[in-house]
């Protein structure tokens, strides 16, 4: 069986909530691809949107979470590339759908907006949820390029 792996980016505001979904992750035996940042200081959230669009569209990672303040801004620059189908996610329901219907890839997550369980529950149901298919989801998601 293959191990999936997913890539892992933030901007300062979701550093240390990125370190706690890591170690989450690789507590279930998921390979990890941190992709930053690694501190405080102030970065732009698109420079790791463009590094997470790289690592899901070259093939370096099967999933990645993204983590902003809110997460809006972050998955606006994911989604500018073709390829990721990220989605803003604040529980699990939402996150379990963006699987089934959109095929998303990447999850974004305000570490602002929404507790660590939250985002633990959210991250679970978008692991483990397969893109339903069909006829329907698949013209749509087609259409996303």
């Amino acid at each position: 069986m293959t191990v999936m792996t997913i890539a892992l980016a933030s901007d300062h505001a979701g550093y240390q909530f990125k370190a706690e979904l890591k170690a989450f992750l690789e507590s279930r035996g998921y390979e990890t691809l941190d992709l930053g940042t690694d501190g405080p200081e102030s970065v732009d959230y698109p420079d790791f949107a463009d590094a997470m669009a790289r690592a899901i569209v070259g093939g370096a990672a099967q999933r990645g979470v993204l983590i902003c303040g809110t997460g809006i801004g972050i998955s606006i620059a994911a989604n500018r590339h073709k390829g990721v189908r990220a989605a803003l996610c604040t529980e699990p329901t939402s996150a379990r759908l963006a699987r089934e219907h959109n095929d998303a890839n990447v999850l974004a997550l305000g570490a602002r907006v929404i507790g660590p369980e939250i985002a633990k529950d959210c991250l679970t149901a978008f692991l483990t949820t397969a893109f339903e298919g069909g006829e329907r989801h698949s013209r749509r998601v087609g259409k996303l390029g």
